[in-house]
């Protein structure tokens, strides 16, 4: 079996994977603070306010959501054999701005920086589609 070379595109997979665990335990302490603290299991999807359990919640699913766009192109580049400086900086500029974008839904921060995230998250996988295809 050939052996392949980390990438800075698997490196990012790598960070994703483990930052898709950081979440899912944010999301785990937040519901179990929220339930000593008196509270349901029916207000776990409860969207009313701004409150940390809602806001983990969103950001743990809309990280499942968007998470196979990049393992997908990932793994087209990886199977293409292609790897440059251009892959290597858009996959590094969407791995930094979905890691803001998840801080920006957690800490309830304005809602505009987290579209201006998701804007150059999808120009990136753009970027990387397009170099996967052309190359």
């Amino acid at each position: 079996m050939r052996s392949i070379e980390m990438t800075v595109p698997l490196w990012g997979l790598c960070v994703l994977i483990v930052w898709a665990i950081v979440l899912v335990i944010i999301l785990l302490a937040t519901r179990f603070q929220h339930l000593q603290n008196g509270g349901t299991i029916a207000e776990f999807g409860d969207p009313t306010g701004n409150k940390l359990i809602w806001r983990a919640f969103r950001a743990q699913a809309n990280f499942a959501e968007n998470f196979p766009l990049y393992a997908g192109i990932v793994l087209l580049l990886e199977v293409r054999n292609i790897g440059n400086g251009a892959i290597d900086a858009l996959a590094a500029t969407y791995i930094g701005f979905r890691l803001l974008h998840s801080l920006i839904h957690i800490f309830g921060f304005n809602p505009n920086f987290r579209v201006a995230c998701l804007g150059v998250q999808f120009l990136s996988l753009l970027g990387l589609m397009g170099l996967a295809i052309a190359s």
